[in-house]
């Protein structure tokens, strides 16, 4: 290949040097002008291939993501919601609807949960379904902190007094202070999505409780929806103005659902937290360890009792513990392990029973909307299963201790040069 001037031109000077270059020097010209047009077409192509991205992104499904709160409020449905709330958020969904069938529960998960759907950065729907399902006490204030709340036919909403753990009024100065709080903080929730404030706070003060269709009348839940398609259906184009964010509107029809599951892990959780199976785990693990340290190398009490142990510190790490209520139940062990070694002839069995009994009805804290108490026949069990065991061991110590003492000495046999000296 030559380097072809026309006749008469003469070779320009640049600062780069001769112009058109000397092939014939060895400069090679096809190089950069590869890599000219192989950066001309990938551009064009990333340009091509971010229109289609975005025309197919203007063009999806939107996404709704639902999560199942069935049950009580506790640590596991709040690290629960707190994860649904951050998979929609992530996957930039359009909704998060919480399908929710709940009586109450800790009110220190509940408020967790209410800080959850009111910082989510997308919209939060609450629909209290299937019939027969109910958002009573703590259930009436994670509703009222989503910006919709929907019931399904034959539900209801409400009940929200503070009681003590046992179920009874709190009482006293302790129960107006509870309550005025939790009225200010269920007025809040109320008006700032403009619902009826004036009825919630009913439902804290007097326990007042609705079907559907007086809670729609009453603006108390914002509409009725037979299932979910119809209640997405509904909110669709629904013009949104948060109480902590911007405005906006729901872009629900035709929405792909996602359901996000409880994980396996957090149902585990959810069932240990319950307060009757954590109780029998305590039990599980005090009787455990002690038939362990009676019966040493016996190996089975102690792995059940090393396991129990661990479950129910997880277990009460997550619930409301009233110190007095958990010292007196340690209380009433000691007292029946001193009875099998000190001669009191069952008083400090009898004491420990009645231990036993207060701490566990004390053993769980009130908090400032509903409680959580045990069972009063777990405890009555408990309190029998206790005092035929330790009364049945009391009952062989106490035989052991009236019997005569033998002499169980071994008289040596003389020998027979001893047998001849004392002859």
């Amino acid at each position: 290949m030559t380097n072809r001037l026309r006749s008469g031109a003469r070779p320009r000077t640049t600062t780069w040097g001769t112009w058109p270059p000397n092939l014939s020097a060895g400069l090679p010209v096809a190089a950069p002008r590869r890599r000219f047009w192989l950066g001309a077409a990938a551009a064009t192509i990333a340009l091509l291939l971010g229109g289609v991205t975005n025309a197919a992104a203007s063009g999806a499904q939107p996404v709704v993501v639902t999560a199942s709160l069935d049950g009580e409020i506790d640590s596991a449905t709040e690290a629960y919601l707190g994860q649904a709330v951050g998979r929609a958020e992530s996957e930039r969904a359009a909704a998060l609807v919480v399908l929710m069938n709940t009586p109450g529960g800790i009110a220190t998960s509940m408020d967790d949960m209410v800080t959850s759907l009111l910082n989510a950065r997308v919209p939060t729907i609450v629909y209290v379904t299937p019939a027969g399902a109910r958002a009573d006490s703590a259930g009436l204030f994670v509703a009222q902190a989503a910006d919709v709340v929907a019931m399904a036919p034959g539900t209801n909403i409400g009940s929200a007094h503070p009681i003590n753990s046992t179920g009874a009024n709190i009482g006293g100065e302790l129960e107006a202070k509870i309550v005025n709080d939790a009225v200010a903080r269920i007025r809040d929730l109320a008006s700032s999505h403009g619902r009826n404030a004036d009825w919630c706070e009913q439902a804290v003060r007097q326990s007042v409780n609705v079907n559907v269709a007086q809670a729609v009348s009453l603006h108390v839940a914002d509409l009725q929806a037979s299932d979910l398609p119809s209640l997405l259906a509904a909110v669709d184009g629904r013009q949104l103005v948060r109480p902590h964010g911007g405005q906006t509107a729901f872009d629900t029809a035709g929405a792909t659902v996602q359901d996000d599951p409880m994980p396996l892990q957090l149902r585990f959780l959810q069932l240990i937290t319950d307060p009757n199976v954590a109780y029998v785990l305590l039990l599980l693990a005090i009787f455990g360890l002690l038939g362990e340290l009676t019966v040493p190398g016996a190996i089975l009490p102690g792995v059940v009792g090393g396991i129990s142990a661990i479950l129910a510190l997880l277990a009460f790490s997550s619930l409301p513990i009233n110190l007095a209520g958990a010292l007196l139940v340690v209380f009433a062990f000691v007292l029946f392990v001193v009875d099998l070694k000190a001669p009191t002839h069952g008083v400090l069995t009898v004491g420990g029973i009645v231990s036993l009994v207060l701490g566990s009805a004390f053993l769980f804290d009130i908090g400032p909307v509903g409680g959580i108490a045990l069972s009063p026949w777990l405890i009555g069990v408990a309190a029998i299963a206790c005092a035929g065991l330790f009364g049945f061991v009391l009952g062989k110590a106490v035989s052991a201790r009236r019997r005569p003492a033998y002499d169980m000495t071994v008289q040596a046999v003389p020998r027979p040069e001893d047998r001849e000296e004392m002859s």
